[in-house]
């Protein structure tokens, strides 16, 4: 059998009662570990210890681990430490870490040892039990050695932060820039072809100066545009990883050669321009690049927040709200009002900001835990960083699709608002004074007539000058819709 070809292999179906065990010891004594389990005793401990929530490590790093035990088994080999056979094992077994394939054997608590190095011995557990049935031995006999054969060269120091900038890189380049493009087509796509509406600006919610609906939907477009180029700007720090500082940065028990040739091997797997940390000490004592990533993640978090929140601002009614877009309906919005319809695509989106928001605030104060030689809350780090990268895909390619797309506009109560508005007589200030255009302002409210009636009436302007100065495209283009400058407000 080729061991190297995972579909060569095959895993046999596992029980998952506990009724029966193996006995296991490690340096603190023995334990009963499930019989079926390819994970071992420091797992097991791992799971009596940390009995904290439903939350384990996410599929982007149980798949970074099995890469980089893959490629390390590959690399031990070559250099000559590693039984060509054992090696052999170990890769295959890494691959069905790597394809999924074990996730049931990965228990242990996010809310672990903050190094997670329970996370990091569950996997060389789960591969040295699984290489050593390949190899026609028993779960628990230690044929293939969970410290000495799968973690040879490597520290959970260095693992961990490795794994946790691979899944990070491989989640954003993915999905989360695909998602992300993917919306910024579709609001540049809305911004072209909602250009030639105009509609009333607001500053404050209160009624300001025209602008073109494509305008506003430019803007958004642009936010995410910016949203994407932060995020890609992320790449060279996760870039860096910590593997081959081992214990505390000095790359003791580790070849020379050891690091760079399996990063070597995982750039080429991932398709990610991986490099070895340029400062050992940094790489494991902080981790000021995941802080960076997270800042950035929070930083679309917050756009999306307010695009979504202008989107059902400017959708509200559909009768008695600002009503000067159409949100497509997608599900019946009240259990209690018939044919209600609300903007959930655009709420969700809101709730997803507010986690992710919430994410960078646990992932700022975990990189403040760095104490001398290293940071110890990389598994809630790396649980917090990927579920937000997660939300942030699927939020931004639905709110593309469900919402974004489907949008469209209200021309005649764009148009009616226009007129309404009293911050016409904005237009009106550098030609008659801003005092003159106030007291126009004043009467038109007190009275509900439009600005251009008060002013026709009250012959500030000739008719033609007037007509001029209050058109609202005018408004929206750079320049001076008076011909001289005057001042705008807030």
């Amino acid at each position: 059998m080729n061991l190297d070809d995972p579909k060569k292999t095959t895993r046999p179906a596992t029980s998952r009662s506990h009724e029966a065990t193996r006995t296991e010891r490690d340096t603190m004594g023995e334990l009963q570990v499930p019989a079926a389990a390819y994970y071992g005793i420091q797992t097991a401990r791992a799971v009596e210890n940390f009995p904290i929530s439903a939350l384990r490590l996410p599929r982007p790093m149980l798949r970074a681990l099995g890469l980089i035990k893959r490629a390390a088994a590959q690399v031990n080999e070559d250099l000559g430490f590693l039984d060509p056979k054992l090696a052999q094992g170990i890769r295959a077994a890494a691959q069905e870490v790597i394809e999924g394939r074990l996730d049931e054997q990965f228990p242990v608590d996010i809310f672990q040892t903050g190094s997670g190095t329970s996370s990091n011995m569950n996997a060389n557990e789960v591969i040295a039990n699984r290489a050593a049935e390949l190899l026609g031995g028993a779960r628990g006999a230690k044929i293939v050695h969970p410290n000495d054969h799968v973690n040879l060269g490597q520290s959970s120091n260095d693992v961990l932060p490795t794994a946790i900038h691979i899944a990070a890189l491989e989640e954003i380049e993915h999905h989360l820039l695909p998602a992300l493009s993917h919306l910024e087509r579709a609001l540049s796509a809305k911004a072209k072809e909602f250009d030639g509406i105009v509609k009333i600006g607001r500053t404050h919610l209160q009624d300001a100066t025209p602008i073109r609906l494509g305008q506003e939907f430019s803007g958004y477009a642009r936010q995410i545009e910016l949203g994407i180029s932060r995020v890609q700007r992320t790449r060279g720090s996760l870039e860096e990883l910590a593997l081959g500082g081992t214990a505390v940065g000095t790359g003791l028990n580790a070849h020379p050669e050891f690091a760079p040739r399996v990063i070597a091997l995982l750039a080429k797997e991932t398709g990610c321009a991986l490099k070895e940390a340029h400062n050992h000490f940094e790489a494991q004592a902080a981790q000021d690049s995941l802080i960076e990533a997270s800042g950035a993640l929070k930083t679309v978090a917050v756009s999306l927040m307010k695009i979504a929140n202008d989107i059902r601002w400017m959708g509200s009614g559909p009768r008695c709200g600002i009503g000067e877009i159409i949100v497509p309906a997608t599900q019946p919005g009240s259990s209690i009002m018939p044919g209600k319809v609300n903007p959930v695509i655009a709420e969700s989106v809101m709730m997803v900001a507010a986690e992710v928001i919430g994410n960078d605030v646990a992932i700022t104060v975990a990189g403040q835990a760095g104490n001398f030689e290293l940071l110890v809350m990389l598994p809630v780090m790396a649980h917090n960083l990927l579920e937000s990268i997660l939300l942030l895909s699927r939020a931004s390619e639905n709110f593309a699709r469900r919402c974004i797309e489907g949008i469209v506009p209200d021309r005649e109560r764009c148009q009616a608002t226009i007129e309404e508005s009293l911050a016409m007589c904005t237009a009106l200030a550098p030609e008659i004074g801003y005092d003159a255009a106030a007291e126009i302002a004043k009467e038109a409210h007190k009275t509900g007539k439009t600005v251009r009636e008060v002013a026709e009436a009250k012959k500030v302007l000739p008719v033609d000058r007037l007509k001029e100065l209050l058109d609202p495209w005018r408004m929206t283009e750079p320049g001076l819709a008076g011909g001289k400058p005057g001042s705008a407000g807030g």
